[in-house]
């Protein structure tokens, strides 16, 4: 089992839980800097076997792979990561070898708990009861998105904003620098300045050309070259999520939009970069709107993971677009918008409901629900069997 996902995300404590015996990798190769040409010297131990930041020593990949191989056993390793090492370092396959989970910050779900939720599994499958009251007040919301959902802030009640952000400049110092470098290493006031230009618009289709034009400073600017590689870099070190375009079959030749939009892995690292307070953000509902969205996919991505299904998102010429549609084993999906304030759900039911028009549902069926997720209010089913939901009703 491969556990992958951001620094801080409790992959290392999720393992510790279910391993027998535990190599700390990183220390391992400190202590011993041997171990780089005789990785297989790591291997022996009581199973389930964990080895915490394996991709610091990727020749464990084929060691543990032919391990596997030659034990004929299920749950003998477990490899936690916070970075995918360069593709050819894994070149071979791992597939009936290793299952890959995700671990992202926690959900709303998950930190607050409530008694009753609209769960996605009953959205997939049609057959949802909608009732129920948001409790958090609006400035608690965005003092949620500020703190994120990291499990170190749990118990911590002070310095939470002041913490995510020493973990952002901690990241961009040291593990952009030199994730898939070779060797080399990146300017981190440059990667400064591409993340600041992220953190601008952090639920959107990424532009380089605009990224450029950001990040324009004392020097003649980024070249785009550049500019992609510290993209790659942040969606190796998991801080940065794709969300693909939905590609359905439908009624007339509507020409759909094919880039992917991308998310930071918490919607606390776009105010953190930005150095953005509660008060801050406060007198700038566009941007929380979008921080929003942010929240939102994060938690959407982590229910659907708990159920087996895909997100992607819908956008065409027309400029109709629907933030995310999930979809499921059995064929069975679910239209979702996002608005922050309930007065825009009419709009978003009646987008939905255009969207549903176009799709060839002889083919693909009709959605198992179409929902909007609302930062506060009730949740209700209204006359067109659109569901209004508030985030902190929605769980896995």
């Amino acid at each position: 089992m491969v556990i992958e996902g951001a620094r801080a995300v409790g992959k290392t404590v999720t393992g510790e839980h279910h391993a027998a015996s535990i190599v700390r990798v990183d220390s391992e190769v400190e202590r011993q800097p041997l171990v780089r040409e005789h990785p297989e010297t790591l291997i022996d131990g009581e199973a389930p076997r964990l080895f915490d930041e394996w991709q610091v020593l990727p020749q464990l990949w084929n060691q543990i792979r032919r391990e596997v191989d030659r034990r004929q056993q299920f749950g003998q390793f477990l490899l936690t990561g916070s970075a995918i090492p360069q593709d050819d370092i894994t070149r071979h396959s791992g597939a009936g070898r290793f299952a890959r989970v995700r671990m992202r910050p926690l959900s709303l779900h998950e930190t607050l708990r409530p008694s009753s939720f609209v769960s996605m599994k009953s959205l997939l499958r049609g057959d949802v009861h909608v009732e129920g009251r948001a409790t958090l007040e609006f400035r608690s919301l965005i003092d949620v998105m500020v703190r994120g959902g990291w499990p170190a802030l749990l118990t911590n009640g002070t310095g939470e904003a002041q913490w995510v952000r020493d973990y952002v400049d901690e990241t961009t110092r040291i593990d952009l620098t030199t994730i898939g470098t070779s060797g080399r290493s990146r300017d981190p006031e440059k990667i400064a300045r591409v993340m600041r230009s992220l953190a601008r618009s952090p639920s959107s289709e990424i532009r380089v050309r605009r990224v450029m034009n950001d990040t324009i400073g004392s020097d003649s600017g980024i070249a785009r070259n550049t500019i992609e590689g510290y993209l790659d870099a942040l969606r190796r070190v998991m801080l940065l999520e794709d969300v693909p375009a939905w590609q359905p079959h439908l009624r007339s030749s509507t020409e759909l939009r094919t880039s992917p939009k991308s998310y930071f892995v918490d919607p606390s690292i776009g105010p953190a970069i930005l150095r953005l307070t509660t008060d801050h953000l406060l007198g700038d509902i566009n941007y929380v709107g979008q921080l929003f969205e942010n929240l939102v996919m994060r938690d959407v991505l982590v229910y659907a993971q708990a159920n087996d299904a895909k997100v992607s998102y819908y956008r065409d010429n027309a400029g109709l677009e629907i933030d995310a549609i999930i979809e499921g084993l059995d064929g069975a999906w679910i239209a979702l918008e996002i608005k922050l304030g309930s007065a825009s759900a009419e709009a978003a039911a009646n987008s939905m409901h255009r969207f549903v028009k176009k799709v060839d549902t002889g083919r693909m069926g009709p959605p198992s629900s179409m929902i909007v997720i609302t930062a506060g209010g009730y949740a209700i089913t209204r006359s067109d069997g659109v569901h209004i939901v508030p985030i902190e009703l929605l769980g896995p």
